[in-house]
């Protein structure tokens, strides 16, 4: 099973890795399964709380878990296997969280951890003769010295990166989810997606800004201006801002200050910014640049 989300990926651009690239070199199926508005409810206010940013991961792999318990009895198999390591993780993976995790998740002794199931209790597959447990690892900290060269024994090449790419761990992240859950009770998965890309402000209690910070994010995020104004440079190249509410007059004109600060190549005394809503384009002009202290007070 591959979890995906906006906020992690098991892929490595790097190292040219995908999970499915994974799974066709191990002649195994897989199933993609996305994680959605459940799992944002439940990112709102995780029951097991949350690490230095806004990281739910007790909470996170109980709920990748529950997923996984209802496609082994939807397709009939007989238990689940992780790649967890005791200790590997200090939030999820001490031995208390573990058990933590298998009681909630409903798998209880149907969840084998290979790589560390020599160290943990012995589960039902193993008592049943399903698996061996002398075939079984004794793998446990922070160090993937093991895992690695056991990849290289079993000539493995497509796996994830050593180093975690969980996105809920970052500190900026964190602040641009809180903002959402204060200000945005109904948002949508668009504004889930925009949340990684480019730099967000807070105007008001109704306005949000994005401006994107080069070409390719301001092309994605032209991608995703479904209810959002668009705004951007008219009379030359520079970053694309979309705009959340319905911004009023003074509010419009610290939008055109925004953009411009970040316009490094406007410099002439007006700059005229176009508005795109609705299909419709107007524009109005911005006579200066937003100053770095009003830049470090709206951004989030």
């Amino acid at each position: 099973l591959n979890f995906v989300s906006c906020f992690f990926s098991c892929a490595s651009a790097e190292r040219g890795h995908t999970p499915s690239r994974a799974a066709r070199e191990l002649g195994a199926p897989i199933r993609v399964v996305p994680m959605g508005m459940d799992y944002m409810r439940m990112l709102e206010q995780p029951r097991h709380g949350r690490g230095r940013a806004m990281n739910p991961c007790i909470d996170c792999h109980i709920y990748m878990l529950k997923k996984a318990k209802q496609i082994m009895e939807e397709i009939g198999a007989s238990f689940v296997i992780t790649g967890e390591v005791l200790g590997q993780r200090p939030m999820s993976q001490h031995l208390q969280a573990l058990k933590l995790i298998e009681k909630e998740s409903g798998l209880g002794e149907r969840l084998l951890r290979p790589l560390s199931a020599r160290l943990l209790k012995e589960t039902l597959p193993e008592r049943e003769g399903l698996v061996d447990r002398n075939l079984l690892l004794d793998i446990q900290g922070r160090s993937r010295r093991r895992q690695l060269e056991l990849a290289e024994q079993m000539q493995l090449k497509s796996f994830s990166p050593p180093a975690g790419g969980c996105k809920l761990t970052e500190a900026v992240l964190g602040r641009r989810l809180e903002d959402l859950f204060t200000h945005l009770p109904d948002y949508g998965m668009i504004d889930i997606r925009l949340l990684t890309l480019g730099r967000h402000f807070r105007i008001s209690e109704k306005v949000k800004a994005i401006i994107g910070r080069n070409e390719p994010e301001n092309e994605r995020m032209e991608r995703l201006t479904d209810h959002h104004i668009g705004m951007e440079l008219a009379d030359q190249v520079g970053p694309s801002m979309l705009v959340r509410g319905q911004p009023e007059p003074h509010e419009q004109e610290t939008l055109g200050r925004l953009l411009r600060f970040y316009a490094k190549k406007a410099t002439e005394p007006e700059v005229r910014i176009k508005i795109s809503r609705d299909g419709q384009e107007s524009f109005f002009s911005a006579r200066e640049p937003a100053t770095e202290a009003e830049v470090a007070r709206l951004h989030i």
